[in-house]
């Protein structure tokens, strides 16, 4: 069995802003910018509303970025964020995800098999300031992978997009073509157990300087390396790495705890291993 930890969510190149943890544990879940406004997605930063404010998305950030890496797209600013769509991938409620990225993203994702799991962890920061971190915030039970590439033929490459309607991949194809024909893109749909942490998510890094360099940087916690067992992915994780563990979803679900009422200590993986 394998559990693959894949980064996910705004951060501060795209929207400008990490969303925040908040002192009772709770936090907000905020999926990146869409990078194109042809898409059937429905939510956009001025719908997504926090689970923990009457505040949206929009309310985060003054302007987005959509294609910060590509710079395919301007800087979107006031009043205009609040109507930009998002790539509401992961998509926790229909238990559905899609990737292109593939530094490590696509091959790793692409050889999960049902029964396994895909966890995914985000920046967060605390509203008071302090130093912002990774942070595991859920996961899901694999049920089905696909896979389309550019030499995918047409009505395979359009069945399998009919197959993930509630995929963000999905809602931005046009016509059978997915965004970024040049790229292949992993469909990943999933099962319970599986959905987004109610509280106290899971923080994987450190922040520190190694010896040698000159400057701070985000690393994997030790702690998370031993235990979890994880075999790809290294362990700087200043651009969001995928991390491929060899560990059984029992197992990983016994040391992350519940999905919800949890508790402090699942935050800091002080529970038994063995519950």
């Amino acid at each position: 069995m394998t559990v693959v930890l894949a980064g996910i969510g705004a951060d501060s190149t795209n929207l400008g802003a990490l969303a925040p943890l908040y002192d009772d544990g709770s936090f907000e879940y905020v999926p990146i910018p869409e990078k194109t406004t042809a898409t059937t997605e429905p939510e956009t930063l001025g719908s997504w509303e926090l689970r923990a404010s009457d505040r949206t998305a929009a309310d985060l950030t003054t302007r987005v970025d959509p294609q910060p890496v590509r710079g395919g797209c301007e800087t979107v600013t006031s009043p205009d964020v609040a109507s930009w769509p998002l790539h509401h991938d992961p998509n926790f409620e229909a238990l559905t995800y899609g990737e292109h990225r593939t530094s490590g993203y696509v091959s790793r994702l692409r050889a999960l098999e049902p029964g396994d799991i895909v966890g995914f962890y985000a920046g967060l920061r605390r509203p008071d300031g302090d130093r912002a971190h990774r942070y595991l915030i859920g996961y899901f039970t694999v049920d089905r992978v696909d896979v389309v590439t550019p030499e995918t033929p047409q009505r395979e490459r359009e069945a399998i997009l009919e197959a993930h309607p509630h995929n963000a991949h999905s809602k931005r194809a046009r016509d059978g073509e997915l965004y970024l024909p040049e790229k292949s893109v992993v469909f990943l749909d999933g099962r319970e157990p599986g959905g987004l942490f109610d509280r106290h998510p899971v923080r994987l890094s450190d922040y520190y300087v190694r010896p040698g360099n000159e400057r701070a940087q985000y690393y994997l916690r030790d702690e998370i390396d031993s235990s979890w067992n994880v075999r790809a992915g290294g362990t700087n994780m200043m651009y969001k790495p995928a991390y491929r563990c060899e560990i059984s979803s029992s197992a990983f679900r016994r040391r992350i705890g519940p999905l919800e009422g949890r508790r402090p200590a699942d935050g800091t993986l002080e529970s038994p291993p063995d519950g």
